[in-house]
């Protein structure tokens, strides 16, 4: 339901109401909060996210190490799909979303599925198959170059009541389009299905930037778009200008690191 906290009327709840939850078992003596790098939207996934937090302990009580932390808080996590792999003990003026000097997210797209039956079940939700067959995928590399570098890219997100305030000027270190395997995938090659990751960059992207830029990447893939047309939407410098339905779908989303 994505990794920002809800409040307590909502259904769904978020990775981060999980954290705090698990982190209460700590005893601490002031409610623990975490301090999430990336706000990865429902659907989304991570392979690895960071967060930064403060412990108080009763006087006396010494500080938790790094093991203990783990090996605590991944306890009180068991039940969900959630896990802590690494801690460390930081400056105070460390800050896990402000000192981050990039974030890597990847994109996987199936090529080759003629319906969303043909799926296979184990990649359910793991990942996205556009209509269409087969992608022009030199098409789609030659469109990616467009994205490389500073830019506007207002067209390019998804507008809400805390992104209007901000600058869309980004700039996208890096934009890799490779083939990839599945799950499993050597068992069912007979059928013909492709798996490629889409790789993006980046100091900090715009709200829903990555999964526009990857809609746009696989309109060109089906002849939908032309390459050049990624250019002419930059300069467009429009959100309403994206191409209607084109977004990709959250499933297919990572964030795979966070760089300091």
């Amino acid at each position: 339901s994505g990794v920002m906290e809800t409040s307590n009327d909502q259904a769904m709840v978020g990775v981060q109401n999980y954290l705090e939850k698990a982190a209460q078992n700590l005893k601490p003596t002031v409610p623990i909060k975490f301090y999430i790098s990336s706000r990865t939207d429902a659907g989304v996934h991570a392979l690895c996210n960071s967060a930064h937090l403060d412990i108080q302990r009763a006087p006396g009580k010494p500080a938790f190490n790094e093991k203990q932390l783990l090996r605590s808080l991944n306890y009180h996590l068991r039940p969900e799909p959630i896990r802590i792999l690494n801690a460390y003990r930081v400056t105070n003026s460390f800050h896990s979303r402000f000192s981050a000097l990039s974030r890597t997210y990847i994109y996987r797209l199936l090529m080759g599925c003629s319906h969303y039956s043909e799926i296979p079940v184990f990649e359910k939700d793991l990942c996205w198959a556009p209509g269409g067959g087969y992608l022009n995928v030199p098409a789609m590399q030659d469109a990616a170059q467009f994205l490389l570098g500073t830019h506007d890219f207002s067209t390019f997100r998804s507008l809400n009541s805390e992104t209007a305030s901000r600058s869309p000027i980004r700039t996208i270190l890096q934009v890799d389009i490779r083939p990839s395997p599945g799950f499993l995938s050597h068992h069912y090659d007979h059928r013909g299905l492709e798996f490629w990751e889409l790789k993006f960059r980046s100091r900090s992207f715009l709200y829903r930037q990555v999964r526009r830029m990857v809609g746009a990447l696989v309109a060109v893939g089906q002849g939908k778009l032309t390459p050049h047309d990624i250019k002419e939407l930059l300069e467009i410098k429009d959100s309403r200008a994206f191409p209607p339905n084109a977004m990709a779908p959250p499933s297919g989303l990572f964030l795979k690191s966070v760089e300091y």
